[in-house]
């Protein structure tokens, strides 16, 4: 059976759908120019401009004059330059570079010692330091007087030099997780301090008591050392809201803790307390205290039954290290530092809720790293 074959010319046809393009294309021109000009498309331009307008914080008297509104883009531009929230934006982002030099940070376990050039920079206001091998604070460290906050966590820092003493206008201490044996008297002088971390050194036995002039502390941290009681210089400051003791050798506390009448939180887990001191009862603001151990036998009866104060007793579950006894300092710190995370985020969990037990709660937990 024959076939038949049609043979088009290419030219032909090509020519033919450029014709129906080119008609499609001034169809949809004349289109869109009927829509821009008719009611509903102002309307919607103007819908959509206001939604921007209010976006951007600009107010609606500043494009809208007698029920009229500019949509036109330059004048947008022109508001959103002048507008408040435009020059706060701006402003913000100028602060944020500027506080930025103001700031010295420091990672990363291949640094050993400072670098050189800091010492010139003494209009630093904070240095951030972490994770170094760093042993040693300089002494030059008495010409940043503008320094606020010295934080140096989980270095090699062995002591701190006197001269921080000369730190008038400091108020954040951090050198927790370090290897210091002693704090100097000198950090008495540092008048100004808000919040002092000393814990995680492992081997701190007593405080200076030339810290007793520290009245502004509101937060201290020594856990994790060998504290056998809580320091006289701490009860001497009389702003103190936070305190934790946790991880030392305290087998009692003093008579006279109710001196700290601003404390709000008494952390005391894993010390060798055998009975909890009347006293705590006189402390009004007392919100939250945590203790542990089977060992204690005596706890007064108004701190169980108090509406108002979260008592936590925590029990330990041992645990099993699996670390060579070569390293077990470095191991220590480990698990201290893991811990302290643990509980943080469970006493923060802790202070979230809204019902207050009236009773004594034991949580159990175990570690193994």
């Amino acid at each position: 059976m024959a076939c038949d074959v049609i043979v088009f010319d290419f030219s032909f046809i090509r020519g033919l759908w450029e014709t129906r393009v080119k008609k499609y294309r001034e169809q949809r021109k004349k289109e869109k120019e009927r829509l821009e000009k008719s009611s509903l498309e102002k309307i919607k331009q103007e819908w959509y401009f206001t939604l921007e307008c209010k976006k951007r914080g600009i107010p609606q008297a500043v494009y809208a004059k007698n029920g009229f509104i500019d949509t036109s883009l330059k004048l947008l531009d022109k508001i959103e330059a002048n507008s408040p929230l435009f020059k706060e934006s701006n402003f913000s982002e100028n602060i944020g570079k500027e506080r930025n030099k103001f700031i010295f940070e420091l990672y990363g376990e291949d640094w050993k010692e400072l670098p050189e050039t800091l010492r010139e920079q003494i209009h630093l206001k904070e240095w951030h330091i972490n994770n170094t091998q760093i042993a040693v604070i300089p002494s030059y460290i008495q010409m940043f007087q503008e320094l606020r906050v010295l934080e140096m966590p989980q270095n090699l820092i062995t002591h701190l030099p006197p001269e921080i003493g000369c730190l008038k206008n400091l108020k954040e201490l951090n050198v927790s997780f370090n290897k210091l044996q002693s704090i100097p008297p000198e950090l008495g002088n540092c008048e100004n301090l808000e919040k002092m971390d000393l814990s995680g050194n492992l081997d701190l036995m007593e405080l200076p008591f030339e810290l007793s002039n520290l009245k502004q502390l509101i937060f201290v941290d020594v856990s994790a050392n060998k504290f056998s009681s809580i320091p006289i210089c701490v009860l001497r400051m009389s702003h103190l809201q936070w305190l934790d003791m946790s991880s030392n050798n305290l087998k009692d506390l003093p008579q006279d803790i109710d001196r700290l009448d601003e404390l709000n939180t008494l952390l005391l887990h894993k010390n060798k307390l055998n009975y909890l001191p009347w006293a705590l009862t006189n402390m009004p603001k007392l919100s939250l205290l945590v203790v542990s151990g089977e060992t204690l036998v005596e706890i007064p009866t108004p701190i169980l039954e108090s509406p108002t104060l979260k008592y936590i007793n925590i029990q330990d579950n041992p645990y099993q290290r699996i670390f060579p006894s070569e390293t077990e300092e470095v191991e220590d710190r480990d698990y201290e530092r893991f811990e302290k995370e643990f509980m943080k985020a469970y006493i923060k969990d802790l202070r979230e809720r809204e019902t207050v037990p009236r009773y004594t709660k034991k949580v159990s937990f175990s570690v193994q790293l």
